[in-house]
């Protein structure tokens, strides 16, 4: 078996359906035009001028903003973070309370990834930024040369991670430096696993509905068969050489089965199923979500003190 039920114990299960109950009043994240995203990734801008920011480097790769947060003494690795946001909202600073608690639990720096988005620039611009972020972080970074580095990414970024990863088994001196992955509930298939393709309306969060439509309309002119080729869609890719991954994903999740697919594909893996859980559920307030990042922050420690 590719993944193993998530030990929740009962009252986090609880814990997760009265939250549950709460999502189910939200409206659900549907990618069909270019003004909504556009609105809100506005607001997320402005909420963040609000928030008191962590003390934070913005570096320029080429044309790659990335966004450099550091531990207080020396790192013992360096975590290469994706954010998600459907390709088409998000950006570096929204993760940093997420690479934080990575900084202070496990050592390492981050090197977050503000990559365009998906409102102005195809789907394959994006791909092209990250892998050129991992490429100037793995061969022409001097200051965390010969660091190891993990691989982290959510949703929409769990899809450029895994893309960026099989772009990178073209240059394997770099690949070697990653030490591992974690992918919260990525998106691996571009024209839709069975679970996206049958989604209805009692999704959580998620447009179930439209999933497959906002596939379509982010790779215009493709066919399935197009859409379904690697690095565009990493399901279909060669997992050969690639490092030790963790992954997580919702049983309550429209992309449940783009995990439980692609672990039974790559070649070291730990995939955990997660009962009552829907998409996103590493941002809510529960106990669920403290021990799973307890958990992968226990994992990248770990990576990160095996490797060479």
């Amino acid at each position: 078996m590719a993944h193993k039920p998530w030990p929740a114990s009962a009252p986090e299960l609880a814990q997760m359906r009265r939250f549950n109950q709460k999502l189910t009043w939200l409206p659900r994240f549907k990618i069909r035009n270019r003004v909504t995203p556009r609105l809100i990734q506005a607001l997320l801008r402005v909420s963040q001028t609000f928030k008191r920011a962590p003390l934070a480097e913005t570096q320029f790769v080429g044309a790659v903003p990335v966004r450099i947060l550091r531990p207080s003494g020396k790192p013992k690795g360096v975590v290469l973070d994706i954010h998600g946001g459907g390709w088409v909202i998000g950006n570096a600073q929204m993760d940093d309370d997420l690479n934080l608690g990575l900084v202070n639990a496990c050592e390492v720096a981050v090197v977050s990834v503000d990559y365009r988005l998906a409102v102005d620039t195809p789907i394959e611009g994006l791909m092209e930024d990250c892998l050129s972020a991992a490429r100037w972080l793995l061969g022409d970074c001097a200051e965390f040369a010969g660091l190891p580095v993990i691989v982290v990414g959510e949703s929409a970024g769990a899809h450029l991670a895994a893309a960026t990863l099989l772009a990178l088994k073209q240059w394997p001196d770099l690949l070697q430096r990653v030490s591992g992955a974690v992918l919260y509930y990525g998106v691996y298939d571009l024209a839709g696993t069975p679970s996206v393709r049958a989604a209805g309306p009692q999704t959580l969060l998620l447009d179930g509905p439209g999933m497959v439509d906002a596939l379509r309309r982010l790779t215009p002119g493709l066919s399935d068969e197009q859409r379904r080729q690697p690095p565009l869609s990493p399901l279909y890719g060669d997992f050969s050489g690639l490092p030790p991954a963790l992954m997580f994903v919702g049983a309550l999740d429209p992309l449940k089965d783009d995990t439980l697919l692609i672990a039974e594909r790559w070649g070291t893996v730990e995939a955990h199923l997660l009962p009552e859980a829907a998409h996103g559920f590493i941002h809510f307030p529960l106990a669920i979500t403290e021990n799973v990042l307890a958990y992968s922050r226990a994992w990248v420690a770990r990576r990160i003190a095996v490797a060479p």
